[in-house]
């Protein structure tokens, strides 16, 4: 079992910018793939970015060229910069890991104001 947390969301206006973090709680998360995904109102979950454990990334194309995911292994963290935002990417944000049972975190509100 691993717990994840997230961190950084918040309010943003059009074309700024936000670093969401999620830390593992076990070392383990190292060999662990890693993705974030979201979830907007009346919407299903879809996926926005994955790392692989050997640190091959995969975007939506809706986030592509925007969006950058990485994985810091000696301190259990995924992150997820995000530029030029839209309003459109407003939506609560999840951390998963991959074991290859699934975790995931409790989310974090991301909202982007036009």
């Amino acid at each position: 079992q691993v717990q994840l947390v997230e961190s950084g969301g918040g309010l943003v206006q059009a074309g700024g910018s936000l670093r969401l973090s999620c830390t593992a709680s076990r070392s383990t998360f190292s060999t662990y793939a890693g993705g974030w995904y979201r979830q907007a109102p009346g919407k299903q979950r879809e996926l926005v970015a994955t790392i692989s454990s050997g640190g091959v990334t995969n975007y939506a194309n809706s986030v592509k060229g925007r969006f950058t995911i990485s994985k810091d292994n000696s301190q259990r963290i995924l992150n997820l910069q995000m530029n030029s935002l839209k309003p459109e990417d407003t939506a609560v944000y999840y951390c998963n890991a991959v074991s290859p049972n699934h975790y995931w975190g409790q989310g974090t509100q991301v909202t982007v104001s036009s």
